[in-house]
């Protein structure tokens, strides 16, 4: 039996973990942390070099010495190929292996980094026309228009017909990420199709509800979003 457990910072990234180990029924406990005031506090940072959120602490062979990984994206492929016997991966025989790891990748790699220049951008510009913000802007649209494209290609899933964890990694842009940079999505149909299903499926509820029980689901996923994270919104919300 694995025992793992998962250190998550609240209204974070972090919440991707939960939601893949429910989806894959695999038993995991999770400690909680606050931020402080913005980031992680003492006792996560302490948990791992890095100090951010996600860390999984797998201490299933030698409790006295634990494997300590940080990183989205490899705490997913670590748990999906040692405890969940490779469900919810498409293998390397799968025509559609490709597409899965581009997805499986595309949030942490582009979508995700291109939300943040975005916003950093317009805490630094001097209002909505200015050049550095009119670029990050523009790119950064194009990245979220992909995934809306890719979305009303397939009408399912990232990866093709089937919800795979290259879905499980992406929602968190779409829903609790919007707390720190807004995105309207009334136009991307497919987006907005596609959060419901992700969101609708009780691994995903479930594991909202263990990670971040004060969060507002519904208004994640609606078109125009949930409220900005207060101190975030003031140094890097759109300009009023």
């Amino acid at each position: 039996m694995p025992n793992l457990t998962v250190h998550h910072l609240q209204i974070g990234q972090g919440e991707r973990i939960p939601f893949l180990l429910e989806e894959l029924n695999i038993p995991y406990s999770i400690q909680l942390y606050k931020r402080d005031p913005l980031l992680s506090p003492p006792e996560l940072k302490a948990k791992h070099p890095m100090g951010a959120s996600p860390v999984l602490e797998d201490a299933t062979t030698d409790p006295s010495n634990p494997v300590m990984l940080a990183e989205s994206n490899a705490i997913a492929d670590y748990i999906i190929h040692k405890y969940g016997n490779g469900r919810l991966a498409v293998p390397p025989s799968h025509p559609n292996y490709a597409d899965y790891v581009y997805w499986f990748h595309y949030s942490n790699g582009s979508l995700q980094p291109g939300l943040f220049r975005r916003a950093l951008t317009r805490g630094m510009a001097s209002g909505e026309e200015d050049p550095r913000l009119v670029f990050t802007d523009k790119r950064t649209n194009g990245y979220i228009a992909h995934v809306n494209n890719r979305l009303l290609a397939t009408n399912a899933y990232l990866a093709g017909d089937e919800f795979t964890a290259a879905d499980v990694m992406m929602v968190w842009c779409f829903t609790t990420m919007r707390k720190f940079e807004p995105i309207d999505l009334t136009e991307y149909e497919g987006i907005m199709a596609w959060l419901k299903r992700c969101t609708a499926r009780e691994a995903y509820q479930r594991a909202m509800k263990k990670s971040d029980p004060d969060l507002d689901l519904e208004a994640g996923i609606s078109a125009k979003g949930p409220p900005m994270v207060g101190m975030f919104a003031k140094a890097y919300g759109p300009k009023k």
